[in-house]
């Protein structure tokens, strides 16, 4: 049933929350009639089977807490960052002084390092533009900011909902 082994109870768990999730989606998105419910439960159980056929639950587990936590940190960088880009933006003299950093990335290539890429690729100022030697290369509107910090600091938060130390 399952590439990573799992046994029958882990599975179903794994089938419950992902339908859940995709049902809760669906409600937001389409509401909550009767009809839309019907339909809503269908389509979740589709997704739900391509989803464990695309990602496979695996032995990783996330934690909620530092989920939450991450969620309202990229929520509060992003409305700040956002001022910040505008404010250069409108700036008469455009205080920017774009360029390239690149980034000495911990995660291995494959899932978690591209949830990190997608992730920093939502912050205003900064975007990913490739690899070099292992590292992420971005493109940033000021390489005078603290960039490699900021990376540094969003890596450690991603570790931390992943359950890694």
């Amino acid at each position: 049933m399952s590439s990573t082994g799992d046994n029958p109870c882990r599975l179903r768990r794994h089938w419950l929350i992902r339908v859940a999730a995709f049902l809760a989606l669906w409600t937001i998105l389409c509401g909550a009639g009767f009809a839309d419910l019907l339909l809503g439960t269908l389509v979740a159980f589709l997704a739900t089977w391509t989803s464990l056929r695309l990602l496979p639950a695996g032995p990783r587990r996330l934690r909620p807490i530092a989920l939450t936590r991450l969620v309202l940190r990229f929520l509060r960088q992003s409305v700040g960052a956002g001022f910040d880009v505008a404010w250069r933006a409108l700036h008469p003299r455009l205080p920017l002084h774009p360029g390239f950093v690149t980034y000495p990335v911990r995660f291995a290539p494959g899932t978690t390092r591209n949830v990190f890429t997608a992730l920093t690729s939502l912050l205003p100022g900064t975007v990913p533009a490739g690899e070099d030697r292992g590292g992420l290369v971005y493109h940033c509107l000021d390489t005078d900011q603290p960039v490699v910090s900021q990376l540094t600091a969003e890596e450690a938060a991603l570790w931390q909902v992943f359950g890694d130390d």
